[in-house]
């Protein structure tokens, strides 16, 4: 058997003994080991001479001292501490208010629940397991169909490994070579509009037939003392509250559930009916700050660096020195998520970096040319806007409103500022991918504590699954490592490549047919051994294709939404049924889920037809763009 026949025998191996029930990793390893040994052997040599025990060691160390995969397990951290602090059950009742004159408002308080549950926890079983338990029955007791059921909770609870920060990503990015802070940037918009199709399916088929989600009459609970105070001072809470910290004495008279109300319990209801205004300006202000203010002072530093004139000692090496230096690079080893195999073209703009690198690209970023003049116009519209908005929203709030803000701040704020702020500083540059992870970790202990749920059990329990999850996500980079490097050394990528150029096929002809595969392969195989076997062999190809593979990552990280969907491996389906009540069967979970794999063909559909969506947000903030 010739060499690429040995390598594409080794590719259908590595399936047909996953499928078995075998360990990814350990599965990698075992194959690359034992065909890269047949292919290094060589007649009269000791067998403990082998070569491929290097490149096993080689591509260890090459995993160990891979920088992009140091922030998976202080992400993985925040993820289960989060689980294990049970802070979503307080969110899931106060969303379920807010939406409560929506169709199907427990389910679309679910899905909202789950998206932006699974941004901060990015653990999908952990997702869908716990909204199965607090969401699950509620709506099966409300009449629910169980198909809207068990779809919601099941497609919901997948988002969290889209949307920024997504270990996923990282993992695509060790392997793709590619900057992760423009894989995150790039999954921003299509992760949140995925979202809002699947909100759009939800209602819309709440509309047609209201059978499936019977109206759920709920009401704001509010507490005899505030409707005492909105007698006391005025009906509208915001003038009331105003005019009680003015003359607070007809509010001593009110006896709250502890006791007279003070002036300290009027404050800080005041903090509460400001929050909004304040997260408002806070959003504005951040906006101005990075778009003109920032960047005109980053412009004004640079500036005596661009007008310099490069002494002598940096000048450009003469061509020989130029070439010999080419030449020793070329003898390099490439490592695994090298864009070297890609094209010489991306070397210098696509290299594997640093999540937060300050160096990314800056000075081919647009938004380092200042704002354009339309943005003025935009933002001060948009500032207009907001304060009528503001306006309205005071005016118009009386005592169910201003109890439902107050359970709104209380439950979903921690979160969402936690949220917010791991995003920014990843996206802005302002800290590394370690330190938004460390960010990020800390804050969820933080919350454990302020809810007084997180205890040092639950504290051991979280370190335990963190190690073991990063463990996996360790020894699974290895073995692809080493399985893609034998794949190669076997010439199974060669073939696989002329193989697919023989087509002939447009750019959109190949866009189709890699997704389209990757799809198929998500129905037996998980989004691991999709990423770390498969994404590699096509790889190589975007470059002939003249595809950016930014955005076909970003298509990538979409579709393999449908791999927890699709029967018979789909996670999701099983995840749900070891929480859900008896007489719910895997096939009406299976039902449920199959509209979802719909909306997330069209949603790639529409990625494809108007690539800005993908494509803006990195273009804008790391340059790179046409």
């Amino acid at each position: 058997m010739s060499d690429p026949a040995l390598g594409l025998t080794m590719l259908a191996l590595i399936v047909v003994v996953i499928m078995m029930g075998f360990p990814t990793a350990f599965t990698l390893m075992g194959l690359g080991m034992v065909f890269g040994f047949a292919a290094m052997y060589q007649p009269g040599q000791p067998w403990s001479q082998n070569r491929i025990f290097d490149l096993m060691v080689e591509r260890t160390f090459g995993a160990m001292t891979n920088e992009s995969l140091i922030s998976i397990p202080l992400f993985v951290l925040m993820g289960y501490v989060m689980e294990r602090g049970a802070l979503v059950d307080k969110m899931f009742y106060s969303i379920q208010l807010a939406f409560r004159r929506v169709p199907a408002s427990l389910a679309v308080a679910t899905l909202i629940v789950c998206t932006f549950w699974g941004i901060a926890s990015g653990l999908v079983g952990a997702v869908v397991v716990l909204m199965g338990v607090i969401a699950f029955n509620p709506m099966l007791k409300a009449g629910y169909n169980v198909k809207l059921a068990s779809g919601v909770i099941t497609a919901g609870g997948t988002l969290g490994i889209l949307i920024p920060p997504s270990v996923m990503i990282i993992v695509y990015a060790a392997v793709a070579g590619q900057s992760v802070v423009k894989l995150y940037a790039s999954a921003m918009f299509p992760g949140f509009f995925l979202a809002f199709l699947y909100l759009v399916y939800v209602i819309g088929w709440a509309i047609l037939d209201p059978k499936i989600a019977p109206k759920v009459t709920t009401t704001i609970p509010v507490p005899t003392w505030l409707r005492e105070f909105a007698a006391a001072y005025s009906p509208r809470v915001s003038l009331g509250i105003l005019a009680a910290l003015a003359r607070p004495k007809a509010a001593s008279a009110i006896v709250t559930d502890a006791g007279p109300l003070s002036y300290k319990r009027l404050v800080q209801n005041f903090l509460y009916l400001i929050f909004p205004l304040a997260l408002v300006a806070v959003i504005l202000w951040g906006i101005w700050w990075y778009v003109v203010i920032h960047q005109q002072a980053e412009a004004d530093a640079l500036q005596p660096t661009v007008t310099a004139t490069a002494p002598p000692s940096q000048a450009a090496p003469p061509p020989a020195a130029a070439a010999v230096e080419k030449s020793a690079g070329d003898e390099m080893p490439q490592a695994l998520g090298s864009d070297a195999g890609v094209g010489g073209a991306a070397e210098t703009s696509d290299q594997l970096q640093q999540m937060g690198d300050p160096t990314l690209t800056k000075a081919a970023a647009p938004v380092d040319a200042g704002p354009p003049p339309e943005f003025f116009t935009w933002y001060w519209a948009i500032v207009a806007a907001m304060a009528l908005v503001m306006i309205w929203y005071y005016a118009t709030m009386r005592v169910e409103q201003f109890e439902l803000l107050k359970l709104m701040t209380s439950s979903v704020m921690p979160l969402g500022i936690l949220t917010i702020v791991v995003l920014a500083v990843i996206l802005f540059g302002i800290t590394t991918a370690t330190e938004s992870a460390a960010i990020g970790a800390a804050g969820a202990f933080l919350m454990g504590f302020q809810a007084k749920t997180l205890n040092w059990q639950r504290i051991k329990e979280s370190v335990f699954l963190t190690a073991k999850t990063t463990s996996m996500v360790c020894w699974l980079f290895v073995g692809s490592a080493l399985f893609s490097a034998v794949f190669a050394l076997l010439g199974g990528q060669q073939l696989v490549e002329r193989w697919v150029l023989s087509f002939n096929l447009s750019p959109v002809q190949f866009m189709i047919l890699s997704q389209a595969i990757i799809f198929v392969l998500g129905w037996p195989l998980e989004w691991t051994e999709i990423i770390v076997i498969f994404v590699p062999i096509f790889l190589p190809l975007l470059k002939h294709f003249n595809i950016d593979p930014i955005l076909w990552g970003t298509l990538v990280f979409v579709n393999l939404q449908a791999a927890f969907l699709s029967p018979p491996v789909a996670m999701s389906a099983f995840y749900l049924k070891g929480v859900s009540p008896p007489h719910v069967t895997l096939n009406q979970i299976f039902a449920g889920m199959m509209p979802y794999m719909l909306v997330v063909i069209l949603c790639m559909v529409i990625m494809y037809v108007w690539p800005g969506m993908t494509l803006w947000l990195p273009n804008y903030l790391y340059g790179g763009g046409e």
